[in-house]
């Protein structure tokens, strides 16, 4: 049992909670009330273009029809540019920071493939004179160092950012924040002590940490969740069609996520608010199941 537990769900607004969103939801909801702990909602809603009309409303009432009930005032990253920009200054004083004048071609002509994306040449590291009236992106300089961590459903952990990622954007050359930035801010501005997500975002962690340790932010305990998969092996997503959820089912799709979250237990039949206490009551995240779980259509 935690002392202080702060856990937080946060959804992107680029389409509705599908099951692989909400298999998230509830794992970080019932880690959290489990512990005593705190859970905040926090909307990634950093993207507009990408955005769908009416998305975050309805992520909210989903959240409500299955009895996810968060603590605190929703917050909106669209609100917070101002903490973001902190903390580019901050980095800036610090010499960590540089602006990126590379166009997507240049860097696919010159850049080989890492574990997410293209790993960046480094061309615009230390250039003398750059011409900031040029469209420019601003990127961190990463350290030839391994930043290693422990997960409670993967375990040991380890990457070598140089290596495998290379610097990465703060922020875009059209303006928007990137999502390792203002994770990285909200996180330390809202105290998270815990995160419980997909294990996609795995692979994105260790240039959390590291944006954590330049920031002199600290560090939450990190949980990553097996992915739910569809008959083809790809991960449930709004790329992959997930459908939304339909809610006049919300007993026998929870209970659903809970014998994924939860094989080896005998999930009772019962309506959501009871089902919640219930998992609340017996949870351990250690015996959620690594491998990704494939899942058949649902409604």
């Amino acid at each position: 049992m935690h002392e202080t537990y702060i856990g937080r769900f946060a959804p992107s607004p680029t389409g509705f909670l599908h099951i692989g969103s909400l298999l998230t939801a509830v794992a970080s909801y019932v880690d959290a009330r489990a512990n005593n702990g705190r859970w905040l909602l926090r909307m990634e809603d950093l993207d507009p273009p990408r955005e769908v009309a009416g998305a975050a409303d309805a992520i909210l009432r989903t959240l409500e029809a299955f009895s996810l009930y968060w603590d605190g005032e929703v917050v909106y990253q669209s609100q917070r540019h101002h903490l973001y920009r902190e903390a580019l200054s901050a980095l800036q004083e610090k010499d960590l920071i540089y602006p990126c004048f590379c166009s997507r071609t240049q860097i696919r002509q010159t850049c080989q493939e890492g574990v997410d994306g293209l790993i960046y040449s480094g061309h615009c590291r230390h250039l003398k004179n750059p011409d900031f009236h040029l469209r420019h992106a601003y990127r961190i300089k990463t350290a030839d160092s391994n930043i290693a961590f422990h997960d409670a459903c993967v375990g040991d952990y380890v990457q070598n950012l140089a290596q495998s990622i290379g610097d990465f954007v703060l922020l875009r050359a059209d303006g928007l924040w990137a999502y390792q930035l203002a994770v990285v801010v909200d996180d330390g501005e809202q105290k998270i002590t815990h995160i419980v997500r997909g294990k996609d975002l795995l692979v994105s962690t260790p240039r959390q940490i590291y944006l954590q340790q330049c920031l002199n932010l600290a560090t939450p305990h990190y949980a990553h969740l097996p992915l739910l998969t569809n008959r083809e092996g790809q991960k449930w997503s709004k790329q992959t069609k997930a459908p939304p959820l339909k809610t006049q089912n919300k007993e026998k799709i929870l209970k659903r996520v809970l014998q994924y979250l939860m094989p080896h237990q005998d999930i009772p039949d019962d309506d959501c608010p009871a089902l919640l206490s219930w998992a609340s009551s017996v949870w351990d995240i250690h015996q959620i199941p690594i491998d990704p779980i494939q899942t058949e259509e649902y409604k």
